[in-house]
This record gives C-alpha cells, structure tokens and sequence, in this order.
C-alpha cells in the first residue's frame, strides 16, 4: 500500500497535542495540578487558605493548559521541518519506507514499538519519544484507512 501526504497545520497542532496529553508523566501532572487546584478551591471557599494559595493553584492550572495546549505543540511544529515536506510512505509486509524528493529510509516493522490512533493521525513510535505522524488525510479512501489499520495491528503492538 502507498500513500502520499503533506501535513495541514492545524492537524498536526492537533496530533502534538494529543500525544502529549497521552503521555504518562504529563497525564500524572495534569491530575496533580488539577487535584491542587481543586483543593486549593475547596479549602479557599470555606476560609482555610488565603487568596494566594487558590491564585497560585489557578495559575498553575493556567500555565499548565496553556504550555500544553499551544506552546508545546507550537515550539514543536516550528523547530521541525519534518512539517513542511510532501511524503509518499509504503507499506510492505516485511517493512515500511518513507521517501520525499531528497531520499528516502525503510524500516523493519520491529523497529516500531507501538502505534496510536488519533482522530487525524496514525502516531507510529519508534521508541517513547521518537515518533512519526501518518495523516489519514494521505489514505485515498476509507477503505485505505481501514486496511492501514488492520496492517498496524498485525504488525505493530498497539498502546
């Protein structure tokens, strides 16, 4: 199976975000920070802290969202020029390539330690940090996406 692609801007922002929030230690931190805030609340409502205990659970809440949701994803995008390239990818029983107009590398499907779907994407990971965006968008048809699937699942042990 072949497919080629340019990545959209505002899909790929979309595909960073989600694999952060997938990410455990970051997953971990958001629920720290919103358990605080919470708390913070809580004990603010009824006159156990002062206001600055509850502004810096706000605020911290705040930063996190905030880095999360636009400046990682942001930072990423910029800092990669992965994202601006036209790509054609094949699928092979045995390995996948991955080529533009200055080359290209093949892998052997053991080289991916996981997959995730996302609603735009298919994140193939090579190792917890070291990942590849596959848009869905380069898939011809439905049916494309679907046997793209149906292969990752065989091939590749998904999260």
């Amino acid at each position: 199976m072949t497919i080629q692609f340019i990545y959209d801007k505002g899909k790929v922002l979309q595909g960073l975000r989600y694999h952060f929030i997938t990410r455990p230690e970051l997953r971990l931190m958001i629920i720290l920070v919103n358990v605080f805030a919470l708390v913070s609340a809580t004990l603010f409502y009824f006159k156990k802290v002062t206001p600055l205990a509850f502004f810096i659970g706000s605020s911290l809440w705040f930063m996190l969202m905030i880095s999360v949701w636009f400046l990682l994803p942001g930072i990423i995008y910029r800092r990669t020029a992965t994202f601006k390239d036209h790509f054609t990818m094949n699928f092979e029983e045995e390995s996948f390539s991955l080529g533009n107009e200055r080359g290209s590398r093949s892998w052997p499907w053991n080289s991916l330690s996981t997959f995730l779907e996302s609603p735009h994407f298919f994140h193939l990971y090579f190792d917890s940090r070291s990942f590849f965006l596959v848009p869905k968008s380069g898939c011809k048809n439905w049916e494309q996406v679907v046997e793209l699937r149906q292969l990752l699942k065989v091939k590749v042990l998904k999260k």
